[in-house]
Parts: structure tokens; sequence; C-alpha cells
């Protein structure tokens, strides 16, 4: 093989690299579109809001039954 072949061969090689290099860069930034790093960014931010969710609502199971389970001890105590 001849150092033109060669030359030739490496430079199809290296514009095919540079080619999946910029799709992969596109799928990650977005370039106009929402990108990877974006929807990672959007999926974090549900997660911790349906996170405090849950949490308000067991708190809020927690205060119902403590005060449905007082105002039946009341009632069975007041007699």
């Amino acid at each position: 093989m001849s150092e033109c072949q060669q030359f030739e061969q490496c430079r199809e090689h290296f514009e095919s690299v540079h080619r999946k290099l910029d799709q992969l860069d596109q799928a990650v930034r977005g370039n106009g579109r929402p990108g990877i790093q974006l929807r990672l960014d959007r999926l974090e931010q549900n997660a911790a809001r349906q996170a405090r969710l849950t949490w308000l609502i067991v708190a809020a199971v927690i205060a119902t039954t403590t005060s449905g389970l007082i105002a039946l001890l009341a009632s069975v105590a007041g007699g």
C-alpha cells in the first residue's frame, strides 16, 4: 500500500469518526432541540418534585389518621 493510499484511507476514517462525534455532540447538547442534558435535567427535577409530593401526602395521611384517632379516643373516654 502506497503512502497516498494510506493517507486516503486514514482521511476517510477520520472523516467518519468526525461525523460520529458531531452526531454524539448533537445528541448530548440538542442543537436547537432538547438534548440529553436538558432531558436528564427535566427528569431529575420531576423526580425531586415527585419525592416532595410523596412526603407531603404521607404527612397528610399521618396527620389525618392521628387526628381521627385522637377524636375517637376523646369520644370513648368522654363517654
